[in-house]
């Protein structure tokens, strides 16, 4: 049986713009559509995540272990130290799961697929820093002329949900066009 090449598409926009909501929601339609979906988060605050530090697994990461597995009942995590891993990397290690979909919260400027998420007036310079573009969603009403003005890619407000239905289907045809 041959692999079939899972479709990679990223949310991206600037700290506090929704990507973590609209990860979830577009979770949720993609599942409601019978896809697997495996995620890639970009901690881009600064230092290391938080791990729950009384953990078995994060005392074996302490006590010098590069890696540590914890499995129980059908749950698997993973953490790892001092790993400097690409986005690529990460990719080829989701690939075990065997995914419908990789979802990439962050990375903006990597050239995969993405929705851009536009807060304020202020954000419009993505529009010139960010690559590939496929969908933006924007808090501000105030924004829908600029970005019409500046674009012909389809814009849509951040509470609608439409929006994540239709993204959810266009990606369900990519993943079914690589069958």
């Amino acid at each position: 049986m041959a692999l079939v090449r899972p479709v990679i598409f990223q949310v991206v926009g600037y700290q506090n713009s929704g990507k973590t909501t609209v990860m979830v929601k577009l979770i949720q339609a993609l599942r409601d559509l019978g896809l697997t979906t495996v995620t890639i988060k970009h901690h881009g605050h600064g230092g290391k995540p938080e791990v729950i530090e009384q953990k078995d697994s994060t005392r074996h990461l302490s006590a010098g272990a590069s890696a540590s597995v914890v499995e129980g009942d059908g749950r698997l995590i993973l953490q790892a130290e001092n790993i400097n891993s690409s986005l690529e990397d990460q990719i080829r290690l989701m690939e075990y799961f065997q995914p419908d979909v990789h979802l990439i919260e962050g990375y903006k400027f990597e050239n995969y697929p993405k929705l851009l998420l536009v807060r304020n007036h202020k954000d419009l310079s993505l529009l010139a820093k960010v690559d590939n573009i496929k969908v933006i969603m924007y808090w501000e009403e105030t924004l829908r002329e600029p970005l019409n003005e500046q674009t012909n890619i389809p814009c849509f407000p951040i509470h609608d949900q439409t929006a994540i239905l239709l993204l959810a289907q266009t990606i369900k045809k990519l993943f079914l066009a690589n069958l």
